[in-house]
Formats: structure tokens, sequence, C-alpha cells
């Protein structure tokens, strides 16, 4: 049975590697979900979301015409359901530096945000030279 690019179908994790995951389709063919590719979220651990012999959804992506390269999602799978069923409780490591996230709203809302944002890193930026050459203009001959 060829792979149709766009079909769901089920396969089963067989391995897992830090850029991603290999799923063996109903076929016997072993594809590559990309660690992208696993949740509508950020994944930093894609053990958190898949498991080795786990069952999972995929939409096929695209087939390499040699037939060796599958790339799959588990995120484009699903359908109304939400991808992020394991969602770790608790701070990220190494993320946000402190600043807490909003939630999440409309588009406007989110550029008026990340413009705020940017502003204020880059007063940061500009205090911390400032104050590294002695302040504006103040160099003298």
């Amino acid at each position: 049975m060829p792979l149709a690019v766009g079909s769901v179908v089920e396969g089963t994790v067989t391995g897992i590697t830090n850029f991603g995951a290999f799923v063996e389709l109903p076929s016997g063919e072993t594809g590559l979900v990309h660690i992208s590719e696993v949740a509508d979220v950020y994944v930093t651990d894609i053990n958190e979301f898949v498991k080795r012999a786990d069952k999972v959804k995929v939409k096929i992506l695209s087939v390499d015409p040699s037939g060796k390269k599958i790339a799959l999602s588990i995120r484009q799978a699903q359908e109304g359901a939400s991808a992020t069923r394991r969602i770790p409780s608790g701070p990220r490591p190494g993320g946000g530096g402190g600043r807490a996230r909003p939630a999440p709203g409309s588009f406007e809302e989110k550029l008026k945000r990340f413009m705020k944002d940017s502003e204020d890193r880059l007063g940061d930026l500009r205090r911390n030279t400032d104050s590294k050459r002695g302040g504006r203009g103040s160099r003298s001959f």
C-alpha cells in the first residue's frame, strides 16, 4: 500500500532522539516525527510527550521519492483534540529570565506586549552599555 501524503494513520513509536521520534507505520515503513511536529507547544524534551512503544496517530507530511524518508506529524493529526496532553507543570528550565508570560490574547494585544517588552530590553541594554562607557558623549581627548 503506497503512502498517501495528507493521510492520517496509526503507528508505533520505535525510537526517540533529541530531534524527534521514529514511528513504524502499518505498511512496515518507518518515518520521523520532528520535535517541532509533536505538539502545539514548544517541546524541549520529547520524552514528556511520547514514549517508546506508544501508539500514535500521525499525518503523513511528505514521502521522499526514494521512499526512504517519510516526514510525519502528531500535531497535525490531532483533530479537535489538543496535542498538549502531557505538558509538564512548573517553570521550564532556562526560560523567561524571571519575566511572567501573560495569557494569550488577540494579535493586537500580543503585538503591544511584544513592543513594550522589546523597548524595556533595549532600555536595559542601553543603560548597561552607557554605564560601561561612562555615559554618552563623555569622551574627551
